[in-house]
């Protein structure tokens, strides 16, 4: 009878927090005076919940104690993220390590690969280290099968070094698109059956840990995709601008040898710095530069047809910019904007900080781009008319900082051309060396 009532009481508490939260969501769509009533009401509906929870199961909730391993693997998989993204190594596995013993409260946690201990902390790290063979039997054990182990003594966990603290373990192994790649293991200085909730736990963190490892691969991919991409557009830069460029130096060589004696010097930089191999990313000074150089060359084709603006904001100089990312597009300007325009043109660029990212904009006063031609501009293969390596810029701009980095382009019939590029601010070189020293 008493577990009848209990029953009873339990429902129609719940429907009361039920009832309550859809009373809450109408007030909150109501007005914004009844958001102060609505959170006194969702504290009342999150009480009344767990009240009947209490009168329904006939005892206390302790919430922590309660915790789902669900829980802390979601908890550990929003704090790795950021290091295991970078891949699996010794200095990620020792972050990962460390929040995942923060976390799951156990007396010590490794890392491995196939080999070796990539990260190692807690009881037994005297012997059990970051770089070191892996000693027990039992890991070695998990690796050749790729099945989860439960080790219940230090006799099954067979570690080598003679009163090691570590009495018994879970050990899941980590696979990365099927092929086992290391184990992640909680270890206890006690005796006994490993908990269920600490091998649910175990396996939840190998699984995680797995699809972070494939995403870390996917990124590794996608840089490589990025590498190749910038390897296409120097190679499209050589030919295209060479000839043009020699053209006009050999007309100034009959008529201003000076003249073409510098123009050569600045070619030879040109294409040094454009076929250098520098990393993804040089700082905005440097591009600046090297656009100078391509503009000084194309000032000495064109002539009074070019006229160039330059805004840049010199606080922004020292910041990273993926390479070859501002000529091409001024390139781009020039040939299918300025040129088949009758009269002179003007080419801005602009470099400012807005909203926290760097915000550079590429402007020409050319002839437009007509509406039905724009959409396509874009897509990768279609703009090879469009001037060089527009759309490789585009792509590799979505590939190193997102969907919602690529071009932005404005443009109409004869009312000329504005392309927008949006970069994070990446910490400038100096700083760097500064937070590592």
């Amino acid at each position: 009878m008493v577990n009848e009532k209990r029953l009873i009481i339990g429902v129609a508490v719940r429907w009361l927090a039920v009832n309550l939260a859809a009373v809450i969501v109408l007030l909150v769509w109501w007005a914004e005076m009844w958001q102060v009533v609505a959170v006194m009401l969702v504290a009342s509906a999150v009480a009344a919940f767990l009240a009947g929870k209490f009168i329904l199961h006939g005892k206390p909730l302790h919430l922590k104690s309660e915790r789902h391993p669900l829980d802390f693997t979601l908890q550990i998989a929003n704090e790795t993220l950021p290091y295991l993204r970078r891949g699996l190594n010794e200095e990620t596995a020792a972050k990962t390590v460390e929040i995942i013993q923060k976390i799951a409260d156990v007396a010590a946690v490794a890392i491995t690969d196939k080999e070796r201990v990539l990260g190692y902390i807690g009881a037994g790290d005297d012997h059990h280290k970051a770089g070191s063979q892996i000693l027990t039997e039992a890991t070695r054990e998990a690796l050749a099968t790729g099945q989860l182990k439960v080790v219940r003594n230090s006799r099954d966990l067979q570690c080598p070094v003679r009163h090691c603290p570590l009495e018994s373990a879970v050990i899941a192994p980590l696979k990365c698109k099927g092929e086992v790649v290391g184990t992640i293991k909680l270890y206890q200085t006690k005796q006994g059956e490993v908990p269920e909730n600490v091998i649910k736990l175990a396996v939840g963190i190998a699984q995680l840990l797995g699809m972070q490892m494939e995403l870390a691969e996917l990124d590794r991919q996608v840089q490589l995709v990025t590498k190749a991409e910038l390897d296409a557009l120097q190679a499209q830069i050589n030919p295209h601008f060479l000839f043009n460029t020699l053209n006009t130096i050999i007309m100034f060589s009959r008529t201003n040898p000076e003249t073409a004696r510098r123009l050569l010097i600045r070619l030879a930089g040109f294409f040094r710095y454009a076929l250098k191999r520098h990393g993804r990313f040089n700082n905005l000074q440097e591009e600046i530069e090297y656009l100078n150089t391509y503009l000084i060359l194309e000032k000495a084709r064109f002539r009074e047809k070019l006229r160039i603006v330059r805004d840049i904001d010199e606080s922004l100089l020292s910041y990273q910019v993926p390479v070859l990312t501002i000529q091409p597009l001024v390139e781009n300007a020039i040939k299918h904007g300025i040129l088949p325009k009758a009269g002179p043109g003007t080419v801005e660029i602009f470099a400012r900080m807005v909203n926290g990212e760097m915000l550079i904009a590429i402007r020409d006063d050319g002839v437009g781009i007509h509406p039905d031609r724009l959409p396509e501009i874009l897509k990768p293969g279609v703009g090879s008319g469009n001037g060089v390596g527009l759309s490789n810029v585009h792509e590799r701009l979505k590939g190193l900082f997102g969907e919602n980095y690529g071009l932005k382009i404005v443009s109409a019939p004869n009312a000329g051309t504005s392309v927008y590029v949006r970069v994070p601010l990446i910490m400038r070189s100096a700083d760097r060396k500064e937070a590592q020293a």
